[in-house]
């Protein structure tokens, strides 16, 4: 059965789409025992970067970099926020530099768990990725760096 064949975007949309489900079913694992969503992980995720292995000196981040980077609306990204507090994941303080800015913390059992998770995240992805070999993998990892610089100046925030 001879049709059309697929575009190259059709073609971008069918493998990124094969890549998130992938991400999903690798994420679903980890996030079945903590009742956190996919975005929820993200953002707990972007509070644990820059932490030390003893989990303290996060650097804390604002609401609005947090809806920007799990590309949600702002009111979204408060209720995400209130629920990581709430499992004690998470805390807000004032800003050193500016009291009336508050700021978003990972807490210590939020590290823990984002440093489980991320064991985990690299068995699954590493059982998934076994069949590359390490140069295809080097090359895949740049592919996907060289399309996070393309789209990361976009703003990726929902308005709505």
């Amino acid at each position: 059965m001879g049709g059309r064949p697929r575009t190259t975007g059709q073609r971008v949309v069918d493998l990124l789409d094969l890549a998130d489900r992938t991400v999903n079913a690798c994420l679903a694992r980890i996030t079945a025992s903590s009742s956190l969503s996919r975005e929820q992980w993200r953002t707990l995720m972007l509070l644990d970067e820059g932490v030390g292995e003893d989990g303290l000196d996060a650097p804390g981040h604002s609401m609005g970099e947090i809806a920007a980077r799990a590309a949600v609306p702002a009111p979204t990204a408060t209720r995400m926020v209130d629920k990581l507090i709430a499992e004690g994941f998470a805390f807000r303080r004032s800003d050193d530099w500016d009291r009336r800015r508050v700021l978003v913390h990972v807490s210590p059992a939020g590290h823990r768990l984002v440093a489980t998770a991320a064991a985990d995240l690299d068995a699954a992805f590493g059982t998934v990725l076994s069949d590359l070999g390490t140069t295809d993998r080097i090359d895949l990892f740049g592919l996907l760096m060289r399309l996070e610089s393309a789209i990361g100046g976009e703003d990726r925030t929902p308005t709505s």
